[in-house]
This record gives structure tokens, sequence and C-alpha cells, in this order.
């Protein structure tokens, strides 16, 4: 037997148990230069389809968001409103001279740092306290069903109609540096009133956030923030707070004064928002394109030619292009372009990839970035996942998706101090180091569908016979 003969085994197996993060060269740093006849390139069809998110993804986030918006493009309609607990500092204090029982006024700030659509729509919300605690060892999705949490059926604490650009607020002041855009929402004096004459009464209750929330306070456990109605803008609130406005006397400058005492929605509690999306169907049926809509709406699935793939010869690259369709409306409300897609297998998602905190390893899960130059996703080397595919074929663990992978817009984080450097395109000075559904409002048409299939690139080194 030649040596050429024993070698041919040996490489493929080489091929389907390699797990290095360089493919480029898989298989062949073990060959003689001699043996290796050309490198071969051979596409595949890839057939893709889009698939409903069921308005149900992880909530990891530390903002809430609060509005409805229609779709210009697409006709689609997401409506988010939220519920939020509230942080309150170690040994929490009220000042100890407030004058009398002179509470001013009790409130509710929300802070707008970003949103789709038109300043100037109009809506209503009604405000809830939350009679259940939230658990901080949940998870929570954006499903999340506020009746459990609170009693919708008796009367809101407080109706409120805004706007995102407050007219009551001169345009002078909302030039200011020093102005942050908000929506303030009035609380029934009596509120900071009680809570303060709590406090006076027994302060431990304000010694921590576990203290505070199980004390049975008004506002302790949180409140629920339900949209009645108004379409047209949807704003990403990174900031809630809960105020107590009060008179006290300064006795360092021994003048009467007035001043806030805080409680704020931070990353210690819980924060979590639902959101509903409509007018999905006549997306999530075409057959001609996939779509990729956040947040909770719709993500593009791949069905991955693993079985067609040649197993007598090594795989040295794959990759696979997403390319998206120009928009068709041009509209001044037009939603943003998803900016990072993972691949990521579909039993992985399904077996709680998101709640295990696991980012895209290079390996069986993918990041790529949008590039606006291309017009495209690009997947560079996906080598290792075909091969892993082909593994579980070879020894009968191959599930029914096994080949089956999903494309979600996602929000990762990077380290740029690491000396490390991640997988993704355009980002080779920084590390991945962790990774959440995108919450952004964001919408793509890719080329794909059912009928209209996509291509997969492999590149193989073949062999002397």
């Amino acid at each position: 037997m030649t040596l050429k003969k024993l070698l041919i085994p040996l490489t493929i197996t080489i091929a389907l148990t390699a797990c290095d993060d360089t493919t480029d060269q898989l298989g062949t740093e073990m060959m003689p230069t001699t043996d290796l006849t050309q490198q071969v390139s051979q596409t595949y069809n890839v057939y893709t389809q889009s698939y409903s998110a069921g308005d149900s993804v992880l909530a990891r986030t530390s903002r809430s968001y609060l509005g409805r918006f229609t779709d210009p493009e697409t006709g689609t309609c997401i409506k988010s409103d939220f519920l939020a607990q509230f942080h309150c500092i170690e040994d929490f204090a009220f000042p100890d001279s407030v004058i009398g029982d002179s509470i001013i006024s009790t409130e509710l700030l929300l802070y707008v740092d970003n949103y789709v659509g038109d300043s100037l729509a109009t809506f209503k919300i009604s405000v809830y306290p939350l009679t259940k605690v939230l658990d901080p060892d949940a998870d929570y999705y954006t499903n999340i069903d506020p009746e459990r949490y609170c009693d919708t059926e008796a009367e809101p604490i407080t109706v409120k109609w805004y706007t995102l650009s407050d007219r009551t607020v001169d345009d002078e002041t909302r030039r200011k540096s020093t102005y942050s855009n908000h929506i303030r929402i009035p609380l029934p004096k009596s509120i900071g009133t009680q809570i303060y004459e709590a406090y006076k009464s027994n302060p431990q209750q304000f010694s921590n956030s576990e203290s505070w929330i199980n004390s049975g306070l008004p506002g302790s456990k949180g409140f629920y923030f339900r949209l009645e109605s108004g379409d047209g803008a949807l704003a990403y609130i990174n900031i809630v707070q809960f105020n107590i406005n009060l008179r006290y006397h300064d006795p360092e400058e021994n003048v009467d004064t007035t001043g806030m005492c805080q409680f704020a929605a931070t990353e210690e509690v819980i924060q979590a928002t639902r959101f509903e999306n409509t007018n999905l169907e006549k997306l999530l049926d075409d057959t001609q394109a996939t779509y990729l809509k956040s947040p909770a709406g719709i993500f593009t699935m791949a069905t991955l030619p693993a079985n067609q793939l040649n197993y007598n010869d090594t795989i040295n690259s794959a990759s696979l292009t997403l390319t998206r369709y120009n928009d068709q409306v041009n509209n001044g409300f037009k939603l943003g372009i998803p900016k990072y897609l993972l691949m990521v297998r579909l039993d992985d998602y399904n077996n709680g990839y998101f709640e295990q905190y696991k980012t895209a390893d290079a390996n069986t899960s993918f990041l790529a970035k949008f590039d606006a130059g291309t017009n495209t996703y690009q997947f560079i080397n996906i080598s290792h996942l075909l091969i892993t595919m082909m593994q579980e074929l070879r020894n009968g663990t191959a599930t029914e998706n096994y080949n089956k992978v999903l494309l979600i817009p996602v929000e990762p984080t990077f380290d740029s101090t690491s000396s490390s450097t991640t997988t993704v395109t355009n980002e080779s000075t920084s590390t991945l180091v962790k990774l959440c559904h995108d919450f952004s409002m964001t919408s793509a048409r890719l080329v794909g569908g059912e009928n209209n299939p996509i291509q997969l690139r492999v590149i193989y080194s073949k062999f002397n016979k």
C-alpha cells in the first residue's frame, strides 16, 4: 500500500475533528506538499426563511422602552411598555432638618436618550403600583404578563398624556447642554408624605434595596407604565427616577432650601419591557426574501447543506454572505439596519444560549458586522460548524434540526483593553465579552427565501489518488 493511500483517511479524520480557531489550512499542515494537487471551490444552495421570535426573547437590558411605532417600510407595528423596580442606596436618609411635613411633590421621571419616530406624536400612559416583587434571580422575557405583578383592573395611581418633545419646556431650556429630555409624571403628593412618615418611624426600611422593596410602602415594589393609546414613536429610556421633592433647612448655609430624595431604576434592580409585534404574517410568509426585525420580532433561519458536502476532501474554508435589499419607501422615520448578526444553531438557541451568557465562539456560533459598502453580512469562515454537523451525521447523533441555524440581531459588548482579538470583521482590536439581543428598532429585508436560495461557498483541498 502506498504512503498516499494511507494518508487520505488520516486527512479526513483530522478535518472532521479539528477545533482550532484557524481553519484556512485545516488538514493540510501534516501533508507533504507533493500530495496536494489543487484547491477547489464549490457552491451549494442554502435555503432560508423568516422565523418568528414570538415576542419572547430574553430581556437582559438596562434600558426600558415605551411607545408604539408603525414601520412605513413593512406596515408592521410594535408596541412596548414596561415594569420597573427602584434601587434604594445603602443607608438612605432624608435630611435631618425637613421643615415640618413640607413634601413639595412626588414624581416619576423617564429620561429619554433616543427614540424612533415623531417627537410630537401624542401618547397616553397609566401607571400602576406593583403588588408582587420581581424576582432578581429570575429570567424575564419580552412577553412578560404585567397582570401577574399588578392589578390593572383597579384605578391607576396616575394617568399621563405626553409627547417626547415636551412643549411645556421652552426652546431656550431645551437647547441648554444641561437639559436631558424626559417625561415627567406627577404622582399624588400624599405618596411622598407617607414614605417620609414611614422613614421617621422606622429608618431600617430604607437601609438597602431589599428592605425598601419589601417595606410595603407605595411604589416600593415598583410601577407598571402601561401604554393606553398613541402611535408614531418609540422611546428608549435609559433612566427612570422616583423622586420626592421637599423643603429643608441647610445648616451649613443657614438657609431654608429645597431638595430631592431619589429612588432610581438601575441595573441592581429589575426593569422588564414588554413588546408586542403585529402584522408580521406577510413578512413571515414571503418566499422570495427573508426578514430581520428587532426587538423581539423576526430572525432568519438557514438550512445548511451539511449532508451534501464532500466527505473525501478536506474543508479549508466555508463562507456565507447575506445581502440586504435597499429600502423601497423613502420616509424620514424609517428604521435602522441591524448592526450585528449572530449565527447560532437552532438547537443551541432553544437550549438556553443567551440564558447561559454564551458568546460567539467561532466554532459553532459566529458574529458578523453589517458592511454598508457592500450591503451585506459576511460570515467568512464557518467550516468548524459544517465539520461538526458532518461528524454528527457520521456518528448518528444528528438531531432533526442539526443543520439549521438562526441569524439573530444582537448587541455585543467588546473589551478594547484586552490583548486578545475577536473573530468579528472590522473589530480586530477588541474582544467580545458579552452578547444580548438587539433591543433597538431595526429592520432588514434579505436576499433569500424558500424559493430563492443563497450560496454557501466551500473551498476544499483535493489530494492525488
